[in-house]
This record gives C-alpha cells, structure tokens and sequence, in this order.
C-alpha cells in the first residue's frame, strides 16, 4: 500500500567528500600562500587554484575560493564568500562579501560588491566602485565611475567619473542581435533610467530619473524621457468617503 518504495539508486545521495590527497594538496597551497606573506584568515574554508597568484599582502577572508589564473595584487582584499575565475585583483582593490567575478580585471583601489555579479570580459577601473547587486558584462568601467546599486550594465562603456543611479539597465538585446552603450565621462545617470542601445550620453550630461532613453545625449545636456505627472488634490481623501458611504449602504 502507498505506492512502490524508491529503488536505492533514485536516493538523493551527499556531496562528495574531498579526498585526503585534495586535503593535503590545499593544506600545502595554504603553507605555501602563508609563508609568501598572504593573509589568510581561515585557511580551512579557502581554496585557491595551482595556476593562482596571490602576491605577499594580499588578504583572503573566509570562503574565498581562487580558480582558473586568477591574480590577487599586494594589498587587495578578497572575501569573504567570494569565488573568482580568471580574474585579476589590483593593488588595494576590494572584491566583498558574496561576489561572482569571471574572466575579468579589477583596477587597483577598486571596489566591488557586496553581492555584485562580474561577467566575462569587463573592467573596471581604478577607484571605480561596482556596489550592492549589481551586474556587469563585457562593460568597461572607467577610472572613479560608480555604479553603486542594482543595475545592469551590458555591452557598455563608462567614462571616468560617470555615475550610475540606481536601477539603471542598458538595454543591449534586441532579441536577435547585442548593441553597444556608452556613457562618457562625467556623465550622471539618474535612478531607474533605461538606456535603449544604441545609445550614447555625451560627456558631462545628465539623465533624469525614471527615464527610458533612446536617442544621443548631447554633452552637458539634460534627457528626460518620462510621463507627465498629474496630481489632482483631495482625490484619496473623495474615495475614502465613496468607500465609507458603499459600506454603510
């Protein structure tokens, strides 16, 4: 009764286990990496490739995990939570809590995260900042450019010193073909703004918050590209009273 019993093979079986010879190996890398002058603070929970570097000064927190070629530069700080592939850390950057970078370059004294998602083929400058859920992909970020929080970034060029409001997304798909955006330097970029590429906002304009953009910005101009608002007073107060009168009836 209740049906058949799940054959043994169909049972959710546990992760595998490292052997002792992986044991062995990551504890000899951590030796190695401490005795290089690298800062490791948990050297049980860090995993770091045979193909990475990790210069003397560099600092690993906990559940860092190197893979690939990955180059971490004197004084940068990655972790913890963090796994890296292929990817380059300048001197001084910051990669924080939570991130997924991929084949890419940090500049020195660069921030990155937490939780922020790094794709293949991007860069981001130095002194850049790349914040809280934010997503990059084959995007160029110049020297001092902020994208601080939760935008998308793909196909798209940022000059130095632009800024990225919040919720901004470069529309780089058509569904068939990818297209370029580029926001050059100085640009200030307001919050919830989509940028329909092709597209480009010139040197130093601004574009106003909640706009969709899908012509060139001129340099030091304004686009706004959003609705009308319309207020109409006591109107909330009215439908409360409506709403009371309908209960009573």
């Amino acid at each position: 009764m209740g049906g058949e019993r799940p054959v043994e093979n169909d049972r959710p079986r546990p992760p595998a286990r490292p052997s002792e010879s992986d044991a062995r190996r990551r504890d000899e890398r951590m030796v190695e990496l401490l005795g290089g002058g690298v800062l490791v603070d948990d050297p049980s929970t860090t995993h770091v490739a045979a193909d990475a570097v990790v210069e003397a000064g560099a600092r690993l927190r906990p559940f860092t995990i190197l893979e690939g070629r990955s180059v971490i530069r004197e004084g940068a700080v990655v972790g913890p939570f963090v796994r890296l592939v292929d990817v380059e850390v300048g001197k001084g950057a910051q990669i924080l809590d939570h991130c997924l970078l991929r084949e890419c370059v940090i500049g020195e004294g660069a921030s990155v995260g937490p939780f922020a998602h790094v794709r293949p083929h991007s860069r981001i400058g130095s002194g850049a900042r790349v914040g809280n859920f934010v997503e990059l992909k084959n995007t160029a970020l110049g020297a001092g450019a902020k994208a601080s929080h939760l935008s998308y970034l793909g196909d798209a060029t940022v000059g130095p010193g632009a800024n990225i409001g919040a919720g901004t997304i470069t529309c780089n798909y058509d569904g068939v073909r990818k297209h370029p955006t580029r926001i050059e330097a100085g640009a200030f970029v307001g919050s919830d703004a989509v940028l329909v590429a092709p597209v480009t906002v010139g040197a130093g304009a601004y574009v106003a918050a909640g706009s969709t953009v899908t012509e060139d910005v001129p340099e030091d101009a304004l686009a706004l590209g959003r609705a009308r608002q319309v207020v109409k007073p006591g109107w909330a107060a009215r439908r409360r009273a409506a709403q009371a009168e309908e209960k009573k009836g």
